[in-house]
């Protein structure tokens, strides 16, 4: 694990005004796979890093298929039970 100091030393800082100012190009930039430090008064408040989906499986499922059935809408009857109706 890197601690707060490590992490800014590892990667470029810019104050929040001109982070503002070169947002694209630091997306450019974490799209690439840097990571980007925003500090406030040159106090880090913030990391830019690259957007990774999760990749889960379902828990009450792991390492199964659910059956296409499983995504079919409820039956009034057991709906209206689940709903305590």
């Amino acid at each position: 694990m890197v601690g707060q100091l490590n992490l800014v030393n590892m990667t470029e800082q810019f104050n929040v005004q001109d982070a503002k100012t070169r947002l694209s190009e630091l997306l450019v930039r974490v799209e690439a796979g840097e990571d980007i430090v925003i500090a406030r008064g040159g106090k880090p408040i913030a990391r830019l890093v690259a957007f990774e989906p999760a990749q889960r499986e379902l828990g009450f499922m792991a390492g199964g298929d659910i059956p296409d059935s499983f995504w079919d809408p409820l039956p009034e009857e057991e709906l209206r039970l689940w709903e305590g109706r």
